[in-house]
């Protein structure tokens, strides 16, 4: 006989489990389904902007967080070949200035934030199943799951599916909802870094020099996440048994003295390489399903949206659910026209960040230094950082226009 439940929330990663807290919270019967037995680190998915801890404060997760180790950063740095690393240093950026009562981005390792909110969503009433294999997904009028676990088959029934259940969603695709992806702009490899103490634990920097843009995050405790863009023609650059020693190497610039102390750690974790490139779906909701995080679309990793990006969708289904009196007639309208809105500027902001810190050669250095001196300025060029730092709504809606790209990379405006 098939089990009843309020929602059946499809993934245990971030979104899943934070998802299932906040309604087993609020007194719901949530089921949570997670395919995997032990988190792995999937090199992406631990650096939440200060407009998403903002989503976190919210829903009533950022003590669980800081609980578990949750780490803020409090300073930007942004090097470059054509700029004097002391100037760039001068010119470091608070990162409490953003969000009132946020006093910087946080950071917590992947693995660990998906463990956290998995036992939150066991303290608070959500059934929680590991190691669950799923064998159907029937979304529409009367939802439900069927599952192996345990080597017995269960099949669940709830008037809504959630799916949480990242890229590849299987939730997705049962209800038949359209994916939409632009092409990809460049290679990106993370990797975990120990050893590096000396890397002040309250800042994050990114910067460009020859054909390797940098970007790096600390965890705390001497450990550094960090992430290098390169050309989309250098598929194998960092390839085979030594690819992290060299991925590495490739940190030590010039233009940011303090990169040798990443050069100098010691890789705490895979090497993992992917595309950078968005996609989105324009309705990340169908009859008896909802999508959140990942399944519904995700921002280049560029600008590292995507807890934040999760968070809110967190936020806006809990408040959608907590307000239906009927959740199989719940309307998830409002949350598609903000999330659509949402990701078309974010998809603008990191779509103009990739042009600016991950092209490389004589024209796109020239194009940097322009952007640079002009900051100096017209801060107002750099607008778009809003987008990513404080939320897409708080830049001005002519800030994602043709015009506004081609002010900044110098270009003509095109359509």
């Amino acid at each position: 006989m098939a089990a009843h439940y309020d929602a059946i929330i499809v993934g245990g990663g971030i979104g899943g489990g934070a998802l299932a807290s906040v309604l087993a919270r609020d007194g719901r019967r949530i089921l949570l389904l997670e395919k995997s037995t032990v988190y792995e680190d999937h090199v992406r998915g631990e650096w939440i902007a200060p407009w998403g801890v903002k989503e976190v404060q919210r829903i009533g997760l950022y003590g669980t967080l800081r609980d578990a180790g949750g780490h803020h950063l409090a300073r930007h740095i942004t090097y470059d070949e054509t700029r004097d690393p002391a100037v760039a240093e001068q010119t470091a950026m608070p990162l409490a200035m953003f969000v009132p009562d946020v006093p910087g981005p946080l950071c917590i390792g992947h693995p660990h934030h998906c463990q956290t909110l998995f036992d939150e969503a066991v303290r608070a009433g959500a059934t929680t199943l590991r190691g669950v294999n799923i064998t159907a997904i029937r979304p529409g009028a009367t939802p439900e799951v069927t599952y192996q676990h345990n080597g017995r088959e269960e099949v669940a029934r709830a008037p809504l599916i959630v799916g949480a259940d990242g890229r590849l969603s299987e939730t997705r695709q049962a209800a038949a909802i359209t994916l939409h992806q632009d092409k990809p702009h460049h290679w990106f490899t993370g990797l975990l870094v120990e050893g590096a103490g000396q890397w002040p634990d309250d800042l994050q920097a990114i910067g460009t020099e020859g054909d390797f843009g940098f970007l790096a995050f600390p965890q705390g405790h001497g450990r550094v996440r960090v992430y290098g863009g390169y050309a989309l023609a250098q598929r194998q650059r960092f390839a085979g048994t030594e690819g992290p020693r060299h991925f590495l190497d490739a940190f030590a610039m010039t233009s940011s003295p303090g990169n040798r102390f990443l050069v100098e750690g010691r890789p705490a974790g895979p090497l993992f390489s992917y595309f950078n490139n968005d996609s989105w779906t324009d309705e990340p909701f169908a009859p008896g399903t909802v999508l959140i995080g990942d399944a519904a679309g995700w921002n280049d990793p560029i600008v590292g949206l995507g807890l934040s990006i999760t968070y809110r969708d967190v936020r806006i289904v809990s408040d959608i659910l907590k307000a239906a009196p009927d959740w199989a007639k719940a309307d998830f309208r409002p949350f598609g026209e903000e999330r659509r809105e949402r990701m078309r500027r974010l998809r603008f902001a990191a779509h103009l960040q990739a042009a600016l810190d991950m092209e490389f050669g004589a024209r796109a250095r020239a194009r940097r230094q322009r952007y640079h001196d002009m900051m100096l300025t017209d801060p107002s060029i750099g607008l778009h950082g809003m987008a990513v730092m404080a939320g897409p709504e708080t830049a001005p809606a002519e800030i994602f226009t043709p015009e506004h790209r081609a002010r900044v990379l110098g270009e003509e405006v095109t359509a």
